[in-house]
This record gives C-alpha cells, sequence and structure tokens, in this order.
C-alpha cells in the first residue's frame, strides 16, 4: 500500500508541476518559477516545520536542544534523503534487491549460509523494504543472509497485524541459517519486533533472535502522533494504550537504541530509548537519516560479526 501511496505522490506532483507551469509561464514567468518552487520544495517546508515543532516541544519540557547550526543541517540532509526515499527508493525501487545471500558468480564458490548469523531488517512507518536497498547491497557483498520485508497491512490496522509478515521472514531466514539472527529495525519496525517478541516463549525467542538494534524507535510513543487520527499511528502516541499493554521487552533479548536529539518524528530524546538496552545516542541525525548514518551502520557490522564469532565458538 505504501508503494502505491508514494507513486500516486510522486506522480501527482510532477503533474502538479507541469500544469502550473504550462498555465502560468506565458501569463507570468515569476509566477510560474513561484509555484514551482512552492511544489519543489513541500518536503523541505513540512520537514522544517517538524524541526521547530520538535524544538518548541523540547523547549516546553526544558530539555537540551540540539545547536541551531545542527539542526539546520540535519533538517537538510533529512530533505535530501526524503527526496531519494520517497521520491524513487519507496515508490519505484521496492524489489530492486533480493534477499540474501549473493547469487552464485562464476568462478566462486558457493557460500554456504549454514551456521551464518543473518540480518533481518524492518522498516518503519510509511515505508516499506526499499528503505534498506543501500544495507542489502552491503550485507551481500559480505557474504552474510539478509532479509527485509514490507510490513502489510499499511494503514488502518494496529501494529499487531504486521507481526506476521516479520514472523515468517524470521523464520525463513532461520530455517535457511541454522542460527538465530541479528534484527535491526528503523522507526515503527522496532514496535513491531517488540509486537512480535511478546507472542513468543523464552525458547521460541532464543530460536529466532539473539539481539535487536531499534533505530529511531519510538518506544514511549512521540509527540507528534497526536495529530494522528488511524492506526498505525494511534498506537505510536506518547503513553498510548497500545504501549502501555506492549510492556517492556523480555529481558533475555539483548536490545541496543540508536536515539537522536534531531530527530524530527521521535521526539522528545527519552521515548526512543529503552530502560534496558545499550544507549547509543547522537546529536547531529534527523529521523531517515539516522538510518543511513555510518556509525549505525559500522556498529550493526560489529556487532554481528560479534554474534558470528560467538556462534563460531559454541
Amino acid at each position: 500500500m505504501n508503494t502505491w501511496f508514494w507513486r500516486c505522490v510522486v506522480v501527482s506532483s510532477w503533474l502538479a508541476l507541469l500544469l502550473w507551469c504550462s498555465y502560468w509561464w506565458q501569463r507570468s514567468v515569476a509566477i510560474a518559477l513561484l509555484g514551482a518552487c512552492l511544489i519543489a520544495c513541500g518536503a523541505g517546508l513540512q520537514l522544517g516545520v517538524q524541526m521547530l515543532m520538535m524544538r518548541a516541544v523540547l523547549r516546553s519540557r526544558g530539555q537540551a536542544l540540539p545547536a541551531a547550526s545542527v539542526a539546520w543541517r540535519a533538517w537538510l540532509a533529512e530533505w535530501r534523503w526524503a527526496v531519494r526515499i520517497f521520491g524513487w527508493q519507496v515508490p519505484f525501487q521496492e524489489h530492486a534487491e533480493v534477499d540474501g545471500p549473493p547469487p552464485h558468480r562464476a568462478g566462486q564458490a558457493d557460500i554456504a549460509p549454514q551456521g551464518l548469523v543473518g540480518v533481518v531488517l524492518v522498516h518503519g512507518y510509511f515505508c516499506n523494504r526499499a528503505v534498506w536497498n543501500g544495507w542489502l547491497r552491503e550485507l551481500k557483498a559480505r557474504g552474510i543472509p539478509c532479509v527485509a520485508m514490507t510490513l502489510e497491512p499499511a494503514h488502518g490496522s494496529p501494529v499487531d497485524a504486521m507481526v506476521e509478515n516479520l514472523d515468517q521472514c524470521v523464520k525463513a531466514l532461520v530455517q535457511h541459517t541454522g542460527v538465530a539472527p541479528l534484527l535491526v529495525a528503523h522507526s515503527m519496525g522496532g514496535l513491531v519486533v517488540r509486537a512480535w517478541l511478546k507472542q513468543l516463549s523464552a525458547s521460541e525467542r532464543a530460536q529466532y533472535v539473539v539481539h535487536v538494534v531499534t533505530v529511531a524507535t519510538p518506544h514511549g510513543g512521540t509527540w507528534l502522533a497526536r495529530f494522528a487520527h488511524r492506526q498505525p499511528a494511534v498506537d505510536m502516541r506518547e503513553g498510548s494504550d497500545w504501549l502501555c499493554q506492549l510492556g517492556q521487552p523480555p529481558l533475555d533479548v539483548p536490545f541496543s537504541c540508536w536515539c537522536s536529539s534531531s530527530d524530527n518524528i521521535v521526539f522528545p530524546l527519552n521515548l526512543a530509548t529503552l530502560p534496558q538496552a545499550q544507549l547509543h545516542q547522537v546529536d547531529d541525525a534527523a529521523h531517515m537519516q539516522l538510518l543511513f548514518d555510518a556509525r549505525v551502520w559500522r556498529y550493526c557490522l560489529e556487532l554481528r560479526g560479534q554474534l558470528q564469532a560467538a556462534v563460531d565458538q559454541a
């Protein structure tokens, strides 16, 4: 559903731009260019409003604000990522990268997936598996088994409804590798992981997950979700009934939480953390930007290497 939604947004935006310029170009070049600029900058303006709201909320709660220069750079970077992700990858590249391991190439030995710690990639709200295309390419290049699913149903249903997609994906990978994988989840994806873990027994958790890394996940909800009136966004309201029922993750599954004080979606910052998790906080990355931050990638790669070493020594 997200794929088609963003395709409609992109096509409608280009059509509106074409119609506006066609009508006004002969009448007033200035008005034509002004309208074209507003259409083209719509995403940036929306992100800018979110940044201003984030800073206002942090100020009202007496929390530290990222420097204005830091927030400015994060806004510009998030704008670039938003155009790339929602203007191209999500609407048109959902299946551009297949899951790994990589296909056999002439002159190379096949990579046996048995005994390799795989990586399951879980996307967030209003996205699909295409946000992980870069991760999938890099993981496959290293011979690491990896999978990314598109969570459905996307809108109008609670977070719990997406658990089945994740469950099938994880179990398929474990059947392929024989060992529990590392789960990396962005934004709402982290809540889907927690809802999935809640349905598993202790023995199933030991079989299907070795560690969870969440990136900009609203573990305590987010202030911005108060403007939402449909599921699953309602579940992500700060202190929502669903979050209260979800409770804390089981202690037998290690969590690492990455969050940013410049996050324009999940704020205040403490809402992106868990009490028992390893906390990794940065100040200079916005919501989608954090997913592609080199520090997050290096951490996940190193963590996966440590988990693999533990499997090899067992």
